[in-house]
């Protein structure tokens, strides 16, 4: 999303993301290393590329093949800040809407850490094997084994923050190992290929599809959601057949209080919708105040599914890291 407004101000991010790149290089910001092999998945954008269905797939394409693998993250808007792992019955307060839907789709253990190392040394203890790192392209402090950079044909012709929606420039692509591109973005595809011929070498180029589990509803329905880009969403359950006639969007990460859903409830109940759909992240963060909108109408849950396109190849790559 571009913010003209703010583009004064791109300079100012910009020496700060360089100071940091200064920082890695010289060793002034040391990297660290766990004992097992590190996958990172991330992008270069702030928000919205779709890390999480990504990560969940690759979690589970790997658990199925008898790998010992986690997942490591942030935990972001969690009160705790000790190491932890998720319970899949864990509200957003103790661990962050992501890895609870993380530990819940996906069936792996989750662990949680202000510093991801935290995270990973207590996997370690648990025996993991293989971690998967979650949104780790800029948490560049923990050393791994790839860096899977999910982009978009949208993060190519996107600016520096705040004036634009990245937090590198296109520049920083080139530290990943992977590329990952969804199927039909063949202009993202093309000048990545062009990056690797230019650079002379032949990081891979995986394709995925993502896909929305829009629920069975009739009737007019309200769609809520505090997520990055709220118009693929409420974009992808019109496509599904949904009549959304109220939306209602909300900053990524939104915690909602029971004033609020009280407020939702009540347009919802004067638009006469038969039901509510919000996301997997939302129903994380909502926990028991979902209580609020069911006493009104149904409350559904649209989900966003990956499929890897070549999972052999996906998988085979991956298989090195532990031996097999």
């Amino acid at each position: 999303m571009r913010r003209p407004w703010l583009a004064g101000l791109v300079p100012l991010y910009a020496v700060g993301v360089g100071l940091r790149r200064l920082a890695l290089a010289t060793g002034l910001e040391r990297v660290k290393r766990l004992g097992r092999p590190v996958v990172s998945v991330g992008n270069i954008s702030a928000g919205g590329a779709g890390k999480t269905p990504f990560v969940i797939a690759v979690a589970k394409l790997l658990a199925a093949d008898g790998v010992q693998v986690d997942v490591l993250s942030r935990g972001y808007g969690r009160r705790e800040k000790v190491a932890s792992r998720v319970r899949m019955d864990g509200t957003a307060e103790e661990f962050g809407d992501e890895p609870v839907v993380i530990a819940r789709e996906a069936d792996v253990p989750v662990y949680v850490a202000a510093e991801r190392l935290a995270a990973g040394q207590l996997g370690e203890l648990e025996g993991a094997r293989l971690h998967l790192l979650d949104d780790g392209f800029q948490h560049r402090q923990l050393g791994r084994d790839e860096d899977i950079v999910l982009v978009s044909s949208e993060d190519l012709g996107d600016s520096l923050l705040p004036g634009g929606n990245l937090r590198e420039s296109r520049g920083a692509l080139r530290r990943a190992t992977v590329f990952a591109v969804e199927a039909g973005d063949d202009a993202a595809a093309g000048v990545l290929a062009e990056m690797n011929r230019a650079d002379g070498v032949s990081r891979p180029i995986w394709r995925y599809r993502r896909r929305m589990v829009v629920p069975k509803l009739t009737g007019a329905v309200m769609a809520f959601c505090g997520i990055a880009r709220p118009e693929q969403f409420f974009a992808g359950l019109e496509a599904g057949g949904l009549q959304v006639a109220v939306r209602r969007a909300f900053p990524d990460h939104y915690a909602w209080s029971a004033v609020e859903l009280g407020e939702l409830a009540a347009e919802g109940k004067a638009a006469g919708v038969t039901a509510f759909v919000m996301t997997a992240k939302d129903q994380a963060r909502l926990g028991p105040l979902v209580t609020v909108l069911q006493q009104v109408a149904l409350v559904r849950v649209a989900g966003l599914t990956v499929e890897l396109e070549d999972a052999v190849a996906v998988l085979n790559r991956l298989r090195v890291l532990v031996g097999r």
